[in-house]
């Protein structure tokens, strides 16, 4: 997934602000709710079509340009598809990128929020580089130990 504008809280809610983040996408890719919830809206609004899924915990989330294969009150699970990306996102850099809103009643949140991340654990060092002693430097871990790789995202993430 390639971020291409990220979610820029305005300073009050009647000044600019990007409120949504911008993914890089494929024009007719099916476009997946990020979690459970019921379809609120599937329609235009100022002409571009917008879905826009209503989660439990009163959490809503939106995707914009997206043409619909949902109407408003179908019960969706996460993964489930929503529609299809259109092109031509204003200020998007490629010929497709999906706006990903998300909202807490009237307060607009950081929808790559919504992402989970991988778990970090240390793991010791094995190897030649055990024996190098500890290394010197901002963000160095401690002697011995290692970050694990993991794995970003999770199946309940918006694809496109």
């Amino acid at each position: 997934m390639t971020v291409t504008r990220r979610f820029e809280p305005p300073p009050d809610p009647y000044k600019a602000g990007h409120r949504g983040a911008d993914l890089l996408g494929v024009a007719g890719a099916r476009v997946r709710s990020a979690g459970t919830g019921v379809v609120a809206f599937a329609g235009l609004v100022a002409g571009r079509p917008v879905v826009s899924v209503s989660h439990p915990g009163g959490l809503r989330t939106t995707y914009e340009p997206v043409d619909a294969v949902v109407r408003a009150g179908t019960v969706v699970g996460a993964g489930t598809p929503l529609g299809v990306l259109r092109a031509g996102h204003a200020g998007c850099p490629a010929p497709a990128c999906l706006h990903w809103g998300l909202r807490a009643g009237d307060v607009y949140l950081d929808p790559l929020s919504l992402l989970r991340r991988g778990r970090v654990r240390l793991l010791p060092v094995s190897g030649p580089e055990a024996s190098a002693g500890p290394r010197r430097g901002a963000g160095s871990p401690p002697r011995g130990c290692r970050p694990a790789p993991t794995a970003a995202g999770s199946p309940d993430r918006a694809r496109s």
